[in-house]
């Protein structure tokens, strides 16, 4: 498959050469074909309940329940991780991930939108959709942004797995997502699935007695506004004092992308990255 990116200074540019690691050669092939991928044992168990734990902790007696339809009158989400918690860090630096972003993304890559989701029993399949949907561009084109769902419990067909519609990345604009085209992406606890912010999918019903867990965190190119705003909702001073990770910071838009995307300046220098101002600031 070949996209044609219509914002590249070449527009007939190909796809970059694939890698030469077979695994991460396997992965964009299936990411290529699907417009998705399963990558499994990505994170241990170990790691799976103690997020899970979390969430626990982080909604406190009353979780809050979804504002409409989409987000889920049975569902509860944790936005601001970043600035809540270190648990989560560690979701964001998986390699087959990053692998996978440097060939579907341009370099220095944000994080579009990171937050927690519990799917409570009792909850109707979201409506289908495709995550970059906002952006006004004709389809096919490429993505704008990638995402992923940290898998901290088993998927199943009936507690609210993700569906995807397999090879719905190559639609036109002029084709809709409809049911029974939807799959349930079943993978066990500590799976990552990856998908291309043209994909059409949803989060599924979930018809069992227990909440199903999860996690997304979505990436986006360095030149279009990621939905979360984390330079404004976490606190800057976690973010420069080496509290979080420093390719994390990055991704958050402390650095500039090339060749001067998002730049800030100070007194001594007309262009500079974004940390270097916060820094004079704070």
């Amino acid at each position: 498959m070949r996209f044609t990116n219509p914002l590249a200074k070449d527009p007939q540019a190909s796809d970059p050469p694939l890698p030469s690691d077979p695994v991460t050669h396997s992965l964009i092939q299936v990411v290529l074909r699907d417009g998705y991928v399963v990558i499994p044992n990505a994170f241990t168990e170990a790691e799976a309940l103690e997020a899970k734990a979390e969430i626990d902790r982080l909604h406190g007696q009353s979780p809050r329940i979804g504002r409409d339809s989409f987000d889920g009158f049975k569902t509860n989400r944790i936005f601001a991780l970043l600035n809540k918690t270190r648990v989560f860090d560690k979701f964001c630096l998986i390699p087959q991930v990053h692998a996978l972003n440097e060939f579907f993304l341009d370099d220095d890559y944000l994080i579009y939108i990171m937050e927690t989701i519990t799917i409570n029993p009792g909850e109707k399949a979201q409506v289908l959709h495709y995550d970059d949907g906002v952006i006004r561009l004709p389809r096919p084109r490429p993505p704008v942004t990638a995402a992923t769902m940290i898998v901290l419990d088993d998927y199943t067909k009936i507690n609210g797995a993700t569906r995807i519609i397999p090879g719905s990345h190559l639609w036109g604009s002029d084709r809709l997502g409809e049911e029974p085209e939807a799959k349930s992406v079943v993978c066990p606890r500590g799976s990552v699935i990856y998908f291309l912010g043209t994909t059409w999918h949803s989060g599924g019903a979930n018809r069992s007695g227990n909440p199903r867990y999860a996690a997304t965190i979505q990436y986006c190119q360095p030149y279009i506004r990621p939905l979360e705003n984390l330079m404004l909702a976490v606190d800057p001073r976690k973010a420069l004092s080496g509290e979080i990770p420093r390719k994390i910071v990055d991704m958050m838009g402390y650095r500039s992308a090339v060749p001067f995307v998002g730049y800030g300046k100070i007194p001594s220098m007309e262009r500079c990255c974004p940390s270097r101002v916060t820094e004079s600031r704070c």
